[in-house]
């Protein structure tokens, strides 16, 4: 099935009215409530995030969750904290973003062939989602995959998102068990539907801020998706 912008708008905007964790919500509505101080004239987003990109992506990356001052400030993934200050540019370079900063909706940010989403759609209270918000939050990903019927690559951004597009997986009956999926940085794994899977480490600041995570590793990884997904 070819996707097509519309259906994937439709999608996401049922994402933006979704409410079905409490905890989250009230999360979500209490930070852009009190706001940062350095963001105190923003008008927050608040709201659950829409996933953001090309619909004929033939790549995904998939994030945890939410930033409560990143994207739950500005309402696009991945934009307005450091994991998107370090993500963009490489995805820049990478050649499937049109500039290497972002800081809003209307900076005029456009992907090709890439489209970023995540396993949680709303910032929770210390980057950790319960297993309940995971489960209530995983059929976004269902119907989302269903759409997006050009990928063949996924990156998952941090064990979390591995674990969520395994689960993705089991649920479609790919797979019935996740042993011999093993997360680390740049392992890949190929479903038997052909989707090719690559892990990589988070790029939270947690993670380059400390090396962990570098700048050549991630440009690596993405480098690696485009050779797999046949776009050079």
């Amino acid at each position: 099935m070819t996707s097509s912008p519309e259906t994937l708008d439709a999608l996401n905007a049922r994402i933006v009215a979704c409410d079905r964790c409490p905890r989250l919500r009230a999360h979500c509505a209490e930070m852009a409530r009190v706001r940062r101080r350095a963001y105190a004239q923003w008008e927050y987003w608040g709201r659950p995030v829409p996933s953001f990109g090309d619909p004929q992506a033939r790549v995904l990356a998939l994030g945890l969750a939410p930033g409560a001052h990143g994207s739950n400030r500005t309402g696009r993934i991945f934009t307005g904290d450091g994991s998107g200050d370090f993500l963009y540019p490489v995805l820049y370079e990478a050649g499937f973003a049109s500039q290497p900063n972002a800081v809003s909706r209307e900076d005029g940010m456009q992907l090709t062939g890439l489209w970023i989403s995540a396993v949680v759609r709303c910032a929770p209270p210390a980057n950790k989602p319960t297993f309940e918000e995971l489960r209530s939050c995983a059929p976004w990903l269902d119907q989302e995959m269903k759409l997006l019927g050009s990928l063949r690559v996924a990156i998952c951004l941090g064990r979390i998102s591995f674990d969520g597009l395994l689960g993705w997986a089991q649920r479609t009956g790919q797979v019935t068990s996740r042993i011999g999926f093993v997360f680390s940085h740049g392992a890949e794994y190929m479903l038997p539907g052909g989707l090719n899977i690559i892990a990589s480490y988070h790029p939270s600041l947690q993670n380059t801020n400390t090396g962990k995570l570098t700048r050549p590793m991630f440009l690596s990884i993405f480098n690696r998706a485009r050779q797999l997904a046949g776009q050079g």
